[in-house]
């Protein structure tokens, strides 16, 4: 197995492995964050966190999974660290924060989950409205109909009640809806 191959020290199975993950992983973080930029830079994140970490997989469930979490885990472990920056800094007087929204502003291809023969616009308009999103509701679409991750995985990984998570679906799918209707 190659992850059995990479967790023995082996950097030509790891290297399989991020060949094997690594598009479907900038697909989901490009709906996590909305930012190609940002997207990229999570995605070497995490291959760095899951090479750091590769010791913890158990194979309890498939390593693309496994790899995801550790992509959401680095992106939440971002997003503290920049609340705590922001109000250390803001508690000085130094920073406006309303200049900071934490939102990304790019939009990238989803083309790494989609065929080749699919409609380039219809993807890009659907890239664009989840870059619309508001943030829970986005986190909680990419994680839960991209990803594929349980509404009780996704309350875990996010500090969030279950039902907070169905909701924020919910939304994210009306909202989705009416961007697309247009």
């Amino acid at each position: 197995m190659v992850v059995r191959a990479a967790q023995a020290g082996d950097a030509q199975a790891f290297a399989s492995l991020y060949d094997a993950h690594a598009a479907r992983l900038f697909a989901v973080c490009v709906g996590l964050t909305g930012d190609r930029a940002a997207a990229a830079e999570l995605v070497q994140d995490a291959f760095v966190r899951a090479w750091e970490k590769l010791d913890t997989f158990r194979g309890d469930c498939a390593f693309g999974t496994w790899l995801h979490r550790v992509a959401v885990n680095c992106l939440l472990g971002e997003a503290r660290a920049r609340r705590r920056r922001l109000a250390r800094v803001a508690s000085e007087g130094d920073l406006d924060r309303s200049d900071d929204t934490g939102k990304g502003q790019g939009v990238g291809a989803l083309e790494a989950a989609g065929g080749a023969g699919e409609d380039v616009g219809l993807r890009l308009d659907l890239e664009r409205a989840i870059a619309r999103l508001p943030d829970g509701a986005r986190a909680v679409f990419v994680l839960y109909d991209m990803a594929g991750f349980t509404h009780a995985e996704i309350a875990t990984h996010l500090g969030i009640a279950e039902g907070t998570s169905k909701a924020h679906l919910f939304r994210a799918r009306r909202l989705l809806r009416g961007m697309l209707d247009r």
